[in-house]
């Protein structure tokens, strides 16, 4: 058996090893993200790219922090403390990703996210979006399948993720479909923004708790 049929069977038999190969690709988005947003805020002097850009650096470093300290841990044969221990860290930073998330909402909610996009597109992203949406949504009720808290924070961030891509998507449609300023449209964005934001505080604390119990727990 070869490298590549190796690789193959290993993916697809062990959880962990293909949560870790698909948060790589996730890792690897979000910094290209990050960079590209950054230099549209710098370029244009955009507060929305400049701000997102933020939660998109956020992002990167949490998921890189769980990537590669679950890898590390891996091959020491590393205790479930120290994974305890990086979830504690991981879940305050989840607090962070929230607090970098508000002004992006902000500016959607009043309508400042420029956007330079035709129906078409927006459609062929909101199919994306819902893809994105159920195999986060599937893989975070499959979480409990990995015995690693790490691995499970993985696929908790990934869900977050995708929220915040229904969001986005949200308002991209909104502000390309809609004609003039609508009280309504406004009330929705205001709405689901804080409700994400809600998601993603609650899923932070529960995560920071559950992982700072545990740590006691294992003193």
């Amino acid at each position: 058996m070869n490298r590549i049929e190796r690789f193959i069977e290993k993916y697809r038999a062990d959880y962990d090893f293909r949560t870790m190969i698909a948060s790589f690709g996730s890792f690897a988005v979000t910094v290209v993200f990050a960079l590209y947003n950054g230099f549209l805020g710098a370029y244009h002097a955009s507060l929305w790219h400049g701000t997102i850009c933020v939660y998109y650096l956020v992002l990167s470093i949490l998921r890189g922090l769980i990537i590669f300290s679950e890898r590390k841990l891996a091959k020491r044969g590393g205790r479930d403390r120290s994974r305890q221990k990086v979830c504690v860290v991981s879940s305050a930073l989840l607090l962070v990703l929230n607090a970098s998330l508000s002004v992006p909402v902000f500016l959607m909610v009043i309508r400042q996210k420029p956007v330079n996009m035709s129906l078409i597109p927006a459609i062929t992203m909101a199919a994306y979006t819902t893809y994105k949406l159920t195999a986060a949504s599937i893989n975070l009720k499959k979480r409990k399948m990995s015995a690693s808290s790490l691995i499970r924070l993985l696929r908790t961030i990934g869900f977050i993720d995708a929220l915040v891509s229904i969001l986005t998507l949200q308002n991209t449609l909104i502000m390309v479909s809609a004609r003039g300023e609508s009280t309504e449209m406004l009330t929705l964005s205001a709405i689901t923004g804080g409700a994400v934001m809600l998601t993603i505080l609650a899923l932070a604390v529960a995560n920071l708790a559950a992982s700072a119990a545990k740590l006691r727990r294992q003193k």
